[in-house]
């Protein structure tokens, strides 16, 4: 795995870009050197896919040997945003249905192209050492709690609120009260929580990688209470190597596919 992929460049003006900015190794070949079949796919994906993509990516590039994968990893309001505005991509991969929808609505994506791919679900993390005595999404609402979310536009935040909904005005009172930061994506909360800047946040399931689990402890939220947050996936339609964005969309719904996402804590799609 490549430094360049993990650092999610974004390819607006395409991949030469990347091959300016940087020079680092993909496989036996540089970033400064084509694909043999000159096959390069640009996905813009949710920041909270950057684990399983990077490991979605290497399988496809495997099974597709001369195919480099090229991820830009941001919040999904971000991507649509950069979609908006005419940034170059072959797939996008939100985290909800309305920033694929910003997209659809620009004219970048068709209506009928997206499908949900994978789903994920909400969990409470506190620092490893728990300091306020968190122990429910019910404290989350406690008066002096130092409470970190996702700022307003993104999937998460979208879902979060949802969750906090179900509760009651009583509890957002609170809950909303106690906000005391705002992060661009998903994983900047949980480095906030694991850092110990906060009491508590709240992110995916899937956030919680092996490596994050010695940082942080998580605290489940009932089914009840819970929202299902629900992944759509689409080829654009201007996209540079549309037969090659389909292949890598089937390779995601595939069982090879949906063994490696599951593997990094997403569940199956919605239907």
């Amino acid at each position: 795995m490549t430094d360049w992929r993990k650092a999610g460049i974004v390819v607006a003006s395409g991949c030469w870009l990347a091959w300016l900015l940087m020079s680092c190794t993909h496989g036996n070949r540089t970033v400064n050197e084509p694909p043999p079949n000159n096959q390069e796919l640009i996905v813009f994906a949710a920041s909270s896919l950057t684990d399983a993509f990077t490991a979605v990516a290497e399988a496809f590039e495997k099974e597709n040997p001369g195919t480099a994968v090229i991820i830009n990893f941001a919040g999904s309001s971000q991507l649509a945003a950069q979609l908006v505005e005419g940034g170059q991509a072959d797939i996008f991969a939100s985290a909800n249905e309305k920033q694929m929808q910003v997209v659809i609505d620009a004219g970048r994506v068709t209506s009928s192209a997206p499908v949900p791919f994978v789903s994920n679900r909400l969990t409470i993390v506190v620092p490893a050492d728990n300091p306020a005595g968190v122990t429910a999404l019910t404290d989350l609402s406690r008066p002096g709690i130092l409470l970190v979310l996702a700022v307003e536009g993104v999937p998460v935040r979208q879902y979060t609120d949802a969750t906090a909904a179900r509760l009651g005005p009583a509890f957002t009172a609170g809950f909303y009260a106690n906000l005391v930061s705002e992060e661009e994506n998903v994983r900047q909360v949980l480095a906030k929580v694991a850092l110990g800047e906060a009491d508590a946040g709240l992110v995916y399931s899937s956030d919680i990688t092996p490596d994050m689990a010695r940082q942080v402890r998580q605290i489940s939220i009932p089914d009840a209470q819970n929202e299902v947050a629900s992944y759509p996936i689409a080829v654009v339609a201007d996209a540079p190597h549309p037969e090659w964005a389909q292949r890598f969309i089937e390779f995601v719904l595939s069982d090879a596919g949906q063994t490696i996402l599951a593997s990094w804590g997403f569940g199956p799609p919605v239907k």
